[in-house]
């Protein structure tokens, strides 16, 4: 049974950077590309990003089978770590009150089995 997890993060971005690519990043390194059909085949997921100066806060949602929870922000995180900003810091966070009904729009949504074309 899949449930529901955030993963945040800060970056620093260069000035005129898209603040996307590392959402996109994250879609990649989950999804395999940022274009696919859904379902997500990994983690069905949602990133927030908020710039705030030359920083980036991202919230990752993402919703998996507990045993898949550490490969998921070890992808993330791999990502984050590839890109062309400096991430500064990452690791697990609570779901805000604000996020649950997104939070439960991911659970709805499905993925497909390991494997599954």
């Amino acid at each position: 049974m899949r449930q529901v997890y955030v993963h945040h993060a800060t970056l620093v971005l260069e000035p005129g950077a898209d603040p996307r690519a590392p959402g996109g990043a994250i879609t990649v390194a989950l999804c395999g590309s940022w274009e696919h059909e859904p379902p997500c085949p990994l983690a069905a997921h949602h990133t927030a990003a908020e710039p705030d100066g030359s920083l980036l806060r991202l919230r990752i949602l993402f919703a998996t089978a507990p045993d898949r929870v550490d490969e998921v922000r070890g992808r993330i995180d791999a990502a984050l770590c590839a890109g062309p900003w400096q991430l500064i810091e990452s690791g697990c966070a609570r779901i805000a009150p604000e996020e649950r009904p997104h939070a439960r729009r991911l659970l709805r949504s499905g993925t497909r089995p390991p494997g599954a074309p």
